[in-house]
Parts: C-alpha cells; sequence; structure tokens
C-alpha cells in the first residue's frame, strides 16, 4: 500500500467550530498567510523523513480567509524537491482550466525532473467560482445558479486542456485545433517561414503518473477511459465500493485489461489519532465542523448519503457523527485508524491512500504530532509494512 500525506495548507487560527465567525469573516495579512506556506513545506519535509511515500499539496487563490492559502503546488512542490530525497511529490489539484494549458505542462515537467521523476500530475476542473471566473473558466456550484452552462464550458476548457498537455509532454513535437484551443495559431512567421508544430521545453525525463479526482457521475465514466487514476474523497463507504468497481468496469472495456487489485484508484480519508477514541474525536470536531462550514456550500458533501439513500442534498454540512457514520473519516488510537483502514482495504483493495490528518486552523505543532503518530502508530500495522 502506497500511504501519502495530503495538506490544505491553512493558516492557524483558534476559533474553529461550527458557529461564528462566518468563513469570510476572517481575514489574514501577508506574514500569517507566508509563514504557513513555510511551515507546510516544513511539514513535507517530515513526511519524507518519516518514510510516507507522497506528499500532496493543493492549488487555490484569493483565500483572505486563509483555508488554502498555496497558489501554485507545482511552485512549492519544486522546493520541497531540493529539500527531500525520496517522497513522491503530488498536487490534489492543479485546477486545469484555470492555467495556460501549455504553461502548466512546462511547470509540471521542470519540478518532475528536478525531483529526479518524484512528481505526480493531479489534475482537477475546480469548486470555487471566486477563482475560476477570475482566471478564466467558469464552475458550477452549490451558490453559483449557472451550473449547466458553467459546467459545460467547465469541462470542454479540462477535455482540450488534458489533450494538449498530454501531447506535449509526451511527444517531441506536437499541434492541436480545438474548439477551446489553438496551438500553434495559424499564421506565425519564424525563420522565413511559419509555425506549423510546436515543442515543449523541457519535457519529462522520467515516465509520470495522472490522477484526477472524481465527484461526479461524467467524469466516473471519463477518467479510467483516458487511462489515468481516479481519487476518490467524501464519499459514502457504500458510494466509494459502487465507483470503484464502476471504475474498474469502465477501464477494462476501454483498454481490454482488467485492472490489478486498487490499481489506478486512491481512496483519501480523513484521519485523527489520539491516545483514546474520545480524546481523537473531542480533538477532530471543531475542524471537522469548519471544514464542512466552508467546503458545504461548494457542493463537497454530495458523496454522503442522503436519509433515501441516494446522494445527498447539495449544500449539506454534515456533523462529525454522521461524518463517522459515513465512514469518510478514521478517528481514534493508532491501532484503531489502522483496523478502519484494514476494513477498508479488505473490501475494496486499497493500493493507494492518501491521508487527509489536518483541520481547518489545526497550528501546525498539532500536525507534526499527527504525522509523527500515523507514521510511528498507523503505517506499520497496514498491509506491506
Amino acid at each position: 500500500m502506497r500511504t501519502g500525506v495530503f495538506l490544505f495548507g491553512g493558516v492557524e487560527f483558534s476559533d474553529a467550530g461550527p458557529g461564528p465567525p462566518a468563513p469570510t469573516d476572517r481575514r489574514f495579512g501577508a506574514k500569517e498567510t507566508w509563514r504557513a506556506t513555510e511551515r507546510i513545506i516544513d511539514m513535507g519535509v517530515v513526511c519524507d523523513r518519516l518514510g510516507f511515500d507522497s506528499y500532496w499539496l493543493t492549488e487555490h487563490h484569493f483565500q483572505y480567509e486563509g483555508y488554502e492559502v498555496i497558489p501554485n503546488g507545482i511552485l512549492v512542490g519544486t522546493i520541497l524537491a531540493e529539500r527531500t530525497e525520496n517522497i513522491r511529490i503530488g498536487m490534489a489539484f492543479n485546477i486545469v482550466p484555470q492555467w495556460h494549458p501549455l504553461r502548466l505542462a512546462e511547470d509540471f515537467a521542470t519540478m518532475h525532473n528536478i525531483s529526479g521523476g518524484r512528481g505526480i500530475l493531479g489534475v482537477g476542473r475546480g469548486t470555487v467560482p471566486r477563482e475560476a471566473e477570475t482566471l478564466g473558466t467558469r464552475i458550477g456550484s452549490f451558490d453559483n445558479p449557472d451550473k449547466a452552462a458553467a459546467d459545460e464550458l467547465n469541462r470542454k476548457q479540462f477535455d482540450e486542456a488534458m489533450q494538449v498537455i498530454r501531447l506535449a509532454l509526451d511527444n517531441e513535437s506536437f499541434s492541436f485545433h480545438g474548439e477551446v484551443y489553438d496551438f500553434p495559431p495559424p499564421g506565425i512567421p519564424d525563420r522565413g517561414g511559419f509555425v506549423t508544430e510546436l515543442s515543449l521545453v523541457p519535457r519529462p525525463l522520467y515516465p509520470y503518473e495522472i490522477w484526477q479526482a472524481i465527484t461526479s457521475p461524467p467524469t466516473l465514466e471519463q477518467v479510467p477511459r483516458w487511462g489515468w487514476g481516479g481519487v476518490f474523497w467524501n464519499n459514502h463507504h457504500s458510494f466509494v465500493k459502487m465507483r470503484w468497481e464502476r471504475f474498474a468496469e469502465i477501464y477494462a472495456a476501454s483498454h481490454g485489461r482488467e485492472l490489478e487489485r486498487g490499481e489506478h484508484r486512491l481512496l483519501v480519508m480523513n484521519v485523527r489519532v489520539d491516545d483514546t477514541y474520545e480524546a481523537a474525536e473531542a480533538s477532530f470536531r471543531d475542524g471537522h465542523d469548519e471544514f464542512w462550514k466552508f467546503l458545504g456550500p461548494y457542493g463537497w458533501s454530495k458523496g454522503y448519503m442522503g436519509p433515501d439513500g441516494r446522494p445527498a442534498k447539495p449544500g449539506l454540512i454534515p456533523t462529525l457523527e454522521e461524518s463517522i457514520d459515513q465512514r469518510t473519516c478514521a478517528v481514534g488510537t493508532g491501532e484503531q485508524v489502522a483496523e478502519f483502514i484494514n476494513s477498508y482495504d479488505e473490501q475494496i483493495g486499497l493500493e493507494n491512500l492518501l491521508l487527509f490528518p489536518a483541520m481547518p486552523g489545526d497550528p501546525y505543532e498539532k500536525v507534526e504530532e499527527q504525522l509523527h503518530r500515523i507514521g510511528e502508530e498507523v503505517l506499520p500495522l497496514l498491509p506491506g509494512s
């Protein structure tokens, strides 16, 4: 089992919880947000020393509230590559429609090569209208009434951008002419002729993996057809199993071979380890409630099961008890958390696991303690350790 760590990279604050302040009422300045950036780099170094397989950053913009303050995981990942030795470095996720696809390809290839082939290309379509519409795309969400049109545009951008990125990374030269992107544009003069193809510089010197967040039925159908990995997070345990198996069916039909156990699928699990179950639950509660106060309105809980057995209605803000019941988080002693993870492994086959051990507001001293507890109390009890 390859086990990694994923952190949002937020600012420390002491008033996390379900009540006031509202997410947008907090405002942090340059010093607080930069300190968080430095500390998340420190946590990556700790994960490398503890022997985790991978460390994943994320991309978000304009979040003065302090939840996620790293706008470019590839850039920070390049710093990490110079400070670490073995850990693989991923992004959960690069929001592809918010990038120029060729700049994303160049930046990833640079980080991947500097790290000696430790880069993981994580891609997603986005969730936050504030970011998307400022940076050149749109996105459907619970608080965006123009969901259908926004989603259609976003998917078209994403699909074409990923075709461009793959062509650029994998070929000595390439061209692409679609509805959204046209590379190279016609009629560019160059040294007495015209440009008809482009060559990405640099290109990857090492094989690389692509992983995409799967949060909707169309994405579940598309990712296995493209042949890269699918990431599942905040899903009711029965939905995980159903979607895990559906992914494998589509992959086999598209590529003519059955997936190996757990292959091309990654489960993200929220986790908190303490001396007792009760202490872990108490330590986790305020951060859990802050997490959902922030992200519930963006539709992040649509993988939960509603009372009718169907996916929950958009905008659900679950309690900790509901999250535990849905089995989206592992809480307890190291032994209890390992037992919980092993139960998932028995049900679906976990070859790729990504742990999310820090909730909004958590001090980085607490985060580092969690990393040590997971590395020393949980990982030795998992398969392959």
